[in-house]
This record gives C-alpha cells, structure tokens and sequence, in this order.
C-alpha cells in the first residue's frame, strides 16, 4: 500500500508540475510610434512621418528621437519577459566619429503627426506631433522641454558608421516587463546622443523607412504559462485500484 501511495503521490505532483509548464518563445516587435524631437523655442518643427529619425547635435542644436513598441499586443499576458533586444540601422553620419547613444525610458505619452522630411532640420509640426515642447502639438506639453524620460540609462553603446546596432540590458528587460504589465504606460525610449561636440548626430531609419528590415524592431523572448490539464485525485486513485 505504501508503494502505491508513494507512487500516486508522484502523479500527483507531476501533474501539478505539467500545469504549471512554461512555454519560451522569440518574438520580433516592429515600432509602433516614432519621432524626432528638434530644439526650437516653440516647437513648430516635427518629424513625425518621416523615414528616418535622428539623435544628437545636428550642427545647431540637439536632436533626440522617440521610439516604442507595443509590447502586449505581441506577447501573451502573464508572461516573464527573459530578454530584449533593440536593433536599429543606422542610414547616415556626417562622418566617421565613434559616438555614445543612450536609451532612456519615456515618462510621458506622446504622438506623431503627418510632419516628414529625410533631412534633420524638420518639417512644419502637424496636429498630434511630440516636438521639443510638445507631447502633442500644439495643445499638450513636456513637463520638461526635450523630454520627460528618467535620468538613467535603460542601456547604452557607441556607433559610428552605417550599419545595423543592437542595445540590450536588464534594465530594458524590466522597462519591457513593465510596458506588458502595464500597456497604459507604454511609452517607449528616448534615443540620447552626445548633445555636448558639433556634429554628432545620427539619422536611424524609422518604422516608416521603405526598408522592411530597417525598421526599429524589439527582439523579445519570454515565457508564457501553458494550460495543461491536471490529472485529478480520483483519476489518480483509479490508476491503482
């Protein structure tokens, strides 16, 4: 009798254990919203549309771009996020200087327009465009002009000349656990460049790019539960009668 309880006891816990198996998985997210932020006292100039993006010093002044994906709409509720890999492709520099860009998680929501233009000084802004003061133009705004995004870094590399990049970090990780947990605070990365040296400014192709395999994309793998039955305890007790 012993052995016969020592052995339903094993079902029983497999059975527990195949309920609660998880599935790992990869998943590709394309960008969902893009932009680029321009330094001007007024925030009359966007990109909102365009195919490229750009962060850094343009010459003139700072650029910094915006970029989210929307996590739960590509990964199943209720999973853990194991790793997040950012890739963009970088389509042009001024020259071959190696510089810092950095990703630091958005705060605040933001829109993009109907503004585009391939060059980094901007188009007219258009209704719904985040620009350098607004979140949405004309009407809603940055608590802090350029930007509201934590001080942080979520991850940071350098680049140089055109090629496609990767960024990945725990720190992104949990900004992506924390945008599938929670959709209504998606609001992406803010792409920082070195704002401080003259001409450091690099233009990424954007979710609009023509280039299919260009595009901002989120490289997610994660583990989601699987439903599996579980043998109940009378089935259990039948197996030995």
């Amino acid at each position: 009798m012993a052995a016969v309880a020592r052995a339903a006891a094993c079902v029983a816990l497999a059975a527990i254990a195949a309920a609660h198996a998880v599935a790992a998985a990869t998943v590709d997210v394309i960008a969902t919203g893009d932009n680029t932020l321009i330094q001007t006292s007024d925030g009359s100039v966007s990109d909102g549309a365009g195919p490229v993006f750009f962060a850094g010093d343009a010459g003139t002044s700072p650029r910094r771009a915006l970029v989210r994906f929307t996590v739960a709409a590509s990964v199943p509720a209720g999973a853990t996020i194991a790793a997040a890999v950012l890739t963009l492709h970088l389509s042009q520099t001024p020259n071959a200087n190696t510089v810092p860009i950095e990703l630091h998680r958005v705060t605040s929501d933001w829109g993009e327009g109907t503004s585009s233009t391939t060059g980094g000084g901007g188009a007219p802004s258009t209704p719904g465009d985040a620009t350098w003061l607004h979140t949405f133009y004309p009407g809603q705004f940055w608590t802090n002009p350029g930007g509201d995004f934590v001080a942080a870094a979520s991850a940071a590399r350098t680049v140089t000349g055109v090629a496609s990049y990767t960024w990945s970090s725990p720190e992104m990780v949990a900004d992506a656990q924390a945008w599938l947990d929670d959709p209504t605070h998606d609001f992406g990365w803010l792409l920082l460049g070195d704002e401080a040296g003259m001409n450091t400014a690099r233009r990424f192709d954007s979710r609009e790019n023509a280039i299919l395999a260009n595009r901002p994309t989120l490289t997610i793998t994660y583990g989601a539960p699987v439903a599996v039955r579980a043998a109940t305890w009378s089935r259990i007790k039948r197996l030995y009668r």
